[in-house]
């Protein structure tokens, strides 16, 4: 490191949010967390040990994941190495995996690479990696804020330890912002500022969870107040409220808020509530919940909830996520309360879920039973001379389209996995397999 980059490298220390600033170097140092990084748990003595594997870390803004992985950073003998992938390109891993390589074989030294917003990777970007978290090259550290079954490669996922980071307590919170205030060192102490309880409470109860929330607001509190005729800045309720402007951010003054709004919102679109639905619907938006996560659970309940009961449901709630996402808000609140709506009045069955639950099970008990025959594919080289596809019947060639034969496995004849329900379109789905069912030889 030259002259430039060393006095480049203080000013940013010294210039950069309060959020920064105090992030820990120590385990010691932490707040919150404590079900992962407790020190009966496996990702402290993980850590102490200095025998990190490949690991994501999973939460909501502010709760930690960047502040673990720079712990990791402080304490390991291995090379960190950090890129964001809201920026990176797979240029910039290449020039990551060629330094890892040169590491390791030249000293043996082993490298962690954090990926920040590791979700942002598309597939290829992520494929890219495999390999090299494979044969040890690299240890993996992501952070993401989106589900990473949902969002990151699946390969990856199997080789890596999820750890989920929860909202922090309102405790953890004031104590951050204790540290915020008096701290000289990392803090904004030289300031001579002065925290009132009133204010504190308030801050810590409208983060939710969220500590990069609430520094930011009390360093704009400290640095747009006037100091009082003591000479000192006063923190009060006033002053907290007039830097956060609204109650931002989650849902109520519990730990469990967030999941407790989106277990309500479900149950309420389940239930045929349409007004309780978009209720919570508008308490998730205005608290600035994800657009796409909201949109996901709309599909999920189109699909768990309403089913085959009104097929149109999914259509809606898959249309409404992709409008909402490209649209983003303010104007996707009306998207997803046309979707909500829908959802919510739309006729209700479960007979979709049933079924593939009763079917899952039933692979797990008879495991792979032999594919009749008569359905196997002719086409592969060699199938049809080994009597693949021999004495299959083309339903189409036969009147209304039907013709019966045997589709499920010998061993599960006359198993039935689907009973549509008596609501909606089901009603008219149940008559005709009735109907079906009655021309049966």
């Amino acid at each position: 490191m030259d002259l430039f980059e060393y006095m480049r490298s203080t000013s940013r220390e010294k210039e950069s949010p309060l959020a920064a600033r105090l992030r820990p170097s120590t385990l010691e140092e932490v707040v919150g967390q404590q079900h992962i990084i407790g020190r009966d748990k496996l990702l402290y003595r993980a850590i102490k040990a200095d025998k990190i594997s490949s690991i994501i870390f999973y939460g909501p803004p502010g709760t930690g994941k960047t502040t673990l992985a720079r712990v990791i950073a402080h304490t390991t003998s291995a090379e960190f190495t950090q890129i964001n992938a809201t920026v990176a390109g797979k240029k910039d891993m290449e020039e990551v995996i060629k330094t890892a390589k040169d590491a390791l074989g030249m000293y043996g030294k082993k490298t962690i690479l954090f990926i920040d917003e590791i979700h942002r990777f598309n597939k290829g970007q992520q494929d890219y990696l495999l390999p090299f978290v494979e044969d040890g090259t690299i240890i993996l550290i992501g952070a993401t804020t989106e589900n990473p079954y949902f969002e990151v490669n699946g390969a990856l996922i199997s080789r890596s330890v999820i750890f989920e980071l929860k909202p922090l307590d309102r405790e953890d919170i004031k104590e951050l912002l204790r540290r915020a205030v008096y701290d000289r060192e990392k803090g904004m102490g030289s300031y001579d500022a002065v925290l009132d309880e009133g204010a504190m409470e308030f801050l810590a109860d409208i983060a939710g969870g969220d500590a990069r929330h609430a520094l930011n607001a009390i360093e704009l509190g400290i640095m747009t107040t006037n100091r009082s005729q003591d000479g000192k800045i006063h923190i009060t309720l006033e002053v907290a409220q007039e830097c956060i402007q609204k109650r931002a951010v989650r849902y109520d003054k519990t730990g469990d808020n967030h999941y407790d709004t989106i277990s309500a919102f479900i149950k309420s679109m389940r239930g045929s509530d349409p007004d309780a639905a978009v209720y919570y619907l508008a308490r998730m938006l205005y608290a600035g919940e994800s657009v796409t996560f909201v949109a996901r659970r709309i599909m999920i309940c189109a699909a768990e909830d309403v089913g085959n009961a009104d097929p149109q449901a999914l259509q809606v709630a898959v249309n409404a996520s992709l409008a909402a996402e490209r649209v983003g808000m303010p104007e996707a609140q009306i998207i997803l309360s046309q979707a909500v709506l829908y959802v919510a009045c739309a006729p209700k069955s479960n007979a979709c879920v049933k079924a593939i639950a009763q079917a899952m099970e039933t692979v797990e008990e008879t495991g792979n039973l032999p594919i009749p025959t008569h359905l196997q594919d002719a086409h592969y080289k060699g199938a049809a001379r080994l009597g693949h596809g021999t004495g299959y019947l083309y339903a189409h060639d036969y009147p209304d389209h039907y013709v019966e034969q045997q589709y499920l496995p010998y061993e599960l004849s006359g198993k039935e996995f689907y009973h549509p329900s008596g609501n909606g379109y089901e009603v008219k789905i149940k008559e005709h397999m009735k109907w079906l069912k009655s021309r049966k030889k």
